[in-house]
């Protein structure tokens, strides 16, 4: 009896250890996380959690006399989950370039049971964020790029092209918008033939940037895999297309052979040259709409691929 009750125990165990992971995944909250060089603070406060956001500040920043370009990145994860470290190495890359950079942390449906739309709410109250606290962080209010892989890329092209979903509570006379677009295989095209309209059409077309673009659309840099599974090169093309024909900066680059998260530094899909690609291009574009000054950073960027940060 005592082996055949053991045995019970043991079978209904493994039969609710699935189910007891998933509750336990749906209940996690934000985590606070360390990451080396940043400060960290809350920019708003949601679904019962605190929303942290990761600041990197360029060498020798002095936010009592400075007034730098910024920006925010928002991490990938199909709305789903994600984390702020995704962007880590752009951010170390772009403040030693002297931009002050933050890592936006934001609600997703496995952390705080959300939609889409509490992710594209809690993109455009980062942007605000920054830019309500500018002078006390030292940046400048006029130049804050956002960027983002997949859903974070999502979320990014919203605070740039698509009107509504602001808090209600903050104060929107502070714009949320964003001045420059930073797209890493973004799911930016949400319609029927996109990605994740099911979870968005209650919200559709206003949410979709691919159905959102206006001759004011701050320019945009994308990245793409040709074998990128959740995004067709022919969406991006389209977008690209689209943009330039209303008269905005529109770049498009695709990486032969690539799929979805080739860009990524530290992920397994990922691969450093890639990387290495896609932020000298990166700083390219942000030098010729002013956010960067000088030469691309070669041999730190090879220090950032190599592990070292400084």
């Amino acid at each position: 009896m005592e082996i055949s009750a053991t045995f019970s125990i043991m079978k209904r165990f493994f039969l609710l250890a699935p189910l007891l992971l998933f509750t336990t995944l749906l209940e996690a909250k934000t985590e606070k996380l360390q990451l080396k060089g940043a400060e960290v603070e809350v920019y708003k406060k949601a679904s019962g959690d605190d929303l942290y956001i990761y600041r990197f500040d360029p060498p020798g920043h002095n936010p009592k006399t400075d007034s730098r370009p910024a920006a925010v990145f928002f991490f990938g994860g199909g709305w789903n989950g994600g984390s702020v470290t995704q962007f880590e190495p752009h951010a170390n890359y772009l403040a030693g370039r002297g931009m002050v950079v933050f890592l936006a942390d934001y609600r997703v449906k496995s952390r705080q049971k959300t939609t889409p739309k509490e992710c594209v709410a809690d993109g455009k109250s980062a942007v605000r964020w920054i830019r309500a606290n500018a002078k006390r962080l030292g940046v400048d209010p006029d130049k804050i790029a956002a960027g983002g892989g997949s859903a974070g890329g999502h979320v990014a092209a919203t605070t740039g092209m698509c009107d509504g979903f602001d808090e209600e509570s903050e104060n929107t006379e502070i714009s949320s918008r964003s001045g420059a677009l930073l797209l890493f295989n973004p799911v930016y095209n949400n319609g029927p033939e996109g990605y994740g309209h099911s979870r968005v059409k209650e919200w559709f077309p206003a949410i979709s940037p691919a159905h959102s673009i206006t001759k004011d659309d701050p320019p945009a840099i994308v990245f793409l895999g040709t074998e990128d599974k959740l995004i067709p090169v022919s969406q991006a093309k389209a977008f690209r297309d689209e943009q330039k024909k209303l008269g905005v900066d529109s770049e498009l680059y695709l990486y032969e052979g690539e799929p979805h998260g080739f860009f990524n530094l530290r992920l397994s899909q990922g691969k450093a040259e890639h990387f290495k690609d896609t932020v000298l291009k990166m700083d390219a574009f942000l030098a010729k709409h002013g956010f960067l000054e000088g030469e691309a950073d070669q041999a730190f960027l090879d220090k950032i691929v190599s592990g070292g940060k400084e």
